[in-house]
């Protein structure tokens, strides 16, 4: 036996640039992803039209989040009113259902195998589709923003901006606040990418982990509403999503904003690994 076929391979890599960006670009090209944009992109402008209408018929003022009533005195503040508005159900469920497509959709598709034979490796692979996820939940929140941003300057006037601590800061220094509100909200759904990854690692259906995602989703919105279940209510991971909020007040508070973080970082840890013991053990045929 040759010394060349004695020595011990050099171990694969856990990442790759290449494969990132080639599944980034395929990810994004598809119509079902350009579609869920389209739909995020669509909410600001209805809420803003809706705004608009409903103050120019003398409507005295409209009701719903707590931002609504300052978006007609400053446009800045529809972004952070269709963020709120979207983090509920539209943003999350669309993360959701990329999440849960993942594995799954390879598997149905009968891809899945293929990209196991190339030197990819189960590790690799995984932790690139994870990377693909959370690039959306970047992209998807910052499309929000600047959908908000554009439709709101042009409906509303914009100027200063008045924090909820009544603080009045410039508009560039709000536009940066408004570009931390969305890497915030973006943060808030890495636990909701990773729990979508584990429910894509127990399926070959690309369908039932898209469903099983998102009725995970509406379970564990429901339980944070009742009242009964409040000590177990701060471990569910959208009990902190409105915690964006407190970064438009001067001084900034950081405790809701670091138990979301550390809360979105432990979902990830524990359904991230669930995935990987699933995936590295699983028999893949398809």
């Amino acid at each position: 036996m040759s010394q060349a076929e004695t020595a011990p391979r050099a171990p694969r890599p856990l990442w790759s640039l290449g494969l990132l960006r080639s599944e980034i670009t395929m990810t994004f090209r598809r119509w079902r992803t350009l579609a869920l944009l389209a739909v995020l992109a669509g909410v600001p402008v209805l809420v803003g039209v809706a705004v608009k209408i409903e103050t120019g018929d003398g409507g005295g003022g409209p009701g719903g989040p707590a931002f609504l009533s300052q978006v007609t005195h400053n446009g800045l503040f529809l972004v952070f009113t269709s963020l709120a508005v979207t983090l509920p159900f539209f943003l999350p469920m669309s993360v959701g259902v990329l999440a849960g497509d993942s594995l799954a959709g390879e598997a149905h598709a009968g891809t899945l195998r293929y990209l196991l034979v190339a030197p990819a490796g189960r590790t690799r692979l995984l932790l690139v589709k994870y990377a693909t996820t959370l690039t959306f939940c970047l992209v998807g929140t910052l499309v929000v923003a600047l959908s908000a941003l554009v439709t709101g300057a042009l409906l509303f006037p914009v100027g200063e901006v008045t924090l909820l601590s009544g603080t009045s800061i410039p508009f560039a220094e709000g536009l940066l606040r408004a570009l931390a509100v969305a890497v915030a909200v973006a943060l808030s759904l890495v636990g909701v990418a990773a729990v979508g990854l584990f429910v894509s690692a127990l399926t070959t259906s690309g369908i039932a982990a898209m469903a099983t995602t998102v009725g995970l989703l509406i379970t564990v919105q429901i339980l944070d509403t009742l009242p009964q279940l409040h000590a177990l209510q701060p471990y569910l991971f959208p009990h902190y999503w409105l915690s964006f909020a407190d970064l438009l007040r001067d001084p900034v508070y950081w405790d809701q904003l670091q138990k979301n973080f550390g809360l979105q970082a432990l979902y990830a840890l524990v359904f991230g690994s669930a995935a990987w013991a699933r995936f590295t053990t699983r028999d893949v045929t398809a």
